[in-house]
């Protein structure tokens, strides 16, 4: 279930670099097609540019061929996932017309199918398989309509991208929904729970955590919770009177050490996240089996047992990378194993773009 929003590709490639823009760190990889399958040819986490308001394009360049030549990529086409506040993903019922008809008639009239206003955006949509018509609605008459995913971003941030990529002297091939690249690599790595099973994805990032439902291979809800693991650290650096830097380095190195601090910081981050979970399963009445963590704070065991306590369902990591060939340099090979749980957003981006 591939879901590329806002796609300005006009073929598609053979290799592709995406890079998820963080912000605490920016993370990239350079994936290859290999015959009928994948490798990873590089990857790179770097710190995310700092500014005070807004990210300017000259800044934004600069850091992307940062980037690249940590990369040592040999591509031109980049593919940019955008973080939880600069891109949404809803679900809506639209008329069943062309794509192009759909993303104007949500251009001009977004509250009418979104139930928000939405100046100035841009949006594109992915048409869901059909559910089978319930009694009452073989009986309504009118326009029939469709099941769609609608993914949208401002077009001045859009415009902004764009302008940095060429810059920089690449090509922006498509743009993502951060959310969604969990989802698209995590369909890749497990295709039979993707596809059979009821299960939560939650990727752990800097300010926010993101929460999919995935229900046999359909994406049935998704949440952006404003608790990630900045609050965490800081939280753990306060009460135990310590530098941010080293509660950020004891929070997933030591968890077991400083659990009775850090305890009472993932209580809110689980209520949360089992609220959402709550939500779906009376909606659907449907049971989500299982919650997958990507993320840097998703490397301890211990921190997911907490988790697992207040969500009352199992909770395990899983490897973004597990499905691709590992083509990468003596060092990178030796840490990727350490690090793969936070290339998920990245990882999905650019299985977006193949």
């Amino acid at each position: 279930m591939a879901l590329p929003f806002l796609n300005r590709m006009s073929k598609k490639r053979d290799q592709i670099v995406a890079i998820d823009l963080g912000v605490r760190f920016t993370k990239g990889v350079w994936i290859k097609r290999l015959g009928e399958g994948f490798e990873i040819a590089g990857y790179t986490l770097q710190d995310a540019p700092i500014y005070e308001k807004s990210l300017s394009s000259d800044l934004l360049s600069e850091h992307l061929k940062a980037v690249m030549q940590s990369l040592k990529a040999r591509v031109k086409g980049i593919t940019l996932a955008l973080g939880a506040n600069d891109a949404l993903v809803r679900h809506a019922e639209l008329p069943m017309v062309p794509i192009s008809d759909m993303r104007m008639m949500l251009k001009l009239n977004p509250k009418a199918y979104l139930q928000q206003d939405l100046p100035q955006h841009v949006f594109d949509c992915v048409v869901l398989p059909a559910k089978a018509p319930k009694a009452d609605d073989q009986k309504r008459s009118g326009p029939q309509k469709c099941r769609v995913l609608v993914g949208g971003a401002k077009a001045q941030l859009l415009e902004d991208l764009q302008t940095a990529v060429r810059s920089a002297g690449f090509v922006p091939d498509q743009f993502v929904p951060g959310i969604l690249g969990p989802v698209n690599a995590f369909e890749m790595a497990q295709p039979e729970i993707f596809s059979k099973e009821v299960v939560a994805l939650a990727d752990i990032g800097f300010k926010s955590t993101t929460i999919s439902i995935l229900m046999e291979g359909e994406l049935a809800l998704n949440r952006v919770v404003p608790i990630g693991g900045d609050k965490m650290t800081s939280g753990l650096a306060e009460s135990m009177g310590i530098s941010y830097a080293e509660a950020e380095g004891i929070k997933v190195g030591m968890p077991a050490e400083v659990m009775p601090n850090l305890e009472p910081l993932l209580i809110p981050l689980g209520r949360e996240l089992r609220a959402s979970i709550d939500f779906f399963e009376h909606q659907q009445d449907k049971t989500v089996s299982q919650v997958f963590f990507s993320g840097a704070t998703a490397r301890s065991e211990i921190i997911l047992q907490t988790l697992q306590n207040e969500l009352l369902v199992p909770c395990k990591s899983w490897n973004p990378i597990s499905f691709l060939q590992l083509s990468l340099p003596p060092q990178q090979l030796a840490e990727v194993e350490q690090v793969s749980p936070q290339l998920a957003v990245a990882v999905g981006a650019a299985m977006s773009s193949f």
